[in-house]
């Protein structure tokens, strides 16, 4: 585990505690199953497969840990709305606050503009921000497997399921890929970014396509920037992707969208 990630899982920890006092478990609790159906997050996504299009999950983002702040002019609804005229399938929003400066706030706004399904993009390693994130409105969430054991992923994903949630498990590496395949998600993302380093390879989705079983969608996460970085993938039979960086630094992020996805 990278000392950045190991950080970050402390201050998760941290933040989980803090929580629990303010809002204790079962009103958490409460709120999520007080909240209306989910919105078909994989669904979306399928259906961009079957129509032959690319499906693009679109991160909405702030700034990160290694870039700092990527989008002075941040306004989430504003970009839900770009991103879904620009035909994305989903939405991501960061709703860490410490190291990407993202919130719940952002997540309930977006969604709030839009159709589209929504991932809560956080560290979740524990049920609470489950609940939570189904409070405020996600359809889907994200589960690390370089910072989760695989007990813990599979207690995360039946609470999401039981919530009417989608997961999306990430991973980085083969050992990752052993333990993610242990879950029951068609959703498996591999990410480009070495979290030690975090040098970008698209090979890093690449060299893991040969052993992953046919009923999982494949969701290559960082690095996609280009026409040529989209055919590539497609070329591989890999046709989700989550992108953030690419569209954010761009006035129009749908517009973006639309024309490196075209």
């Amino acid at each position: 585990m990278s000392d950045i990630l190991k950080r970050i899982l402390e201050v998760k920890t941290s933040e989980v505690a803090h929580s629990l006092i303010g809002k204790p478990f079962s009103v958490i609790q409460e709120e999520a199953l007080a909240m209306p159906p989910t919105r078909n997050f994989v669904g979306g996504i399928q259906s961009k497969i079957d129509a032959g299009k690319a499906a693009v999950i679109a991160e909405i983002k702030k700034a990160s840990p290694s870039k700092g702040i990527i989008r002075q002019d941040f306004k989430p609804a504003e970009i839900a709305v770009s991103y879904q005229n620009g035909g994305a399938a989903c939405l991501s929003v960061l709703t860490d606050k410490q190291f990407f400066q993202g919130s719940s706030e952002y997540l309930m706004e977006a969604r709030s503009a839009c159709n589209l399904p929504v991932l809560r993009k956080d560290f979740m390693i524990d049920p609470y921000q489950v609940y939570e994130a189904r409070a405020m409105g996600a359809d889907c969430i994200l589960l690390i497997a370089a910072a989760l054991d695989v007990s813990t992923m599979i207690r995360l994903e039946s609470i999401a399921n039981e919530l009417g949630m989608s997961v999306l498990v990430e991973i980085h590496n083969s050992d990752e890929l052993d333990n993610a395949l242990k879950l029951d998600t068609p959703l498996l993302g591999i990410n480009n970014r070495d979290l030690r380093t975090f040098n970008v390879s698209l090979d890093v989705t690449l060299s893991l396509l040969d052993r992953i079983p046919e009923n999982k969608i494949v969701v290559t996460e960082s690095g996609i920037f280009t026409k040529e970085d989209v055919q590539l993938m497609r070329r591989n039979h890999v046709h989700t992707f989550l992108v953030g960086e690419a569209f954010m630094r761009q006035p129009d992020p749908g517009s973006e969208l639309a024309k490196i996805f075209a």
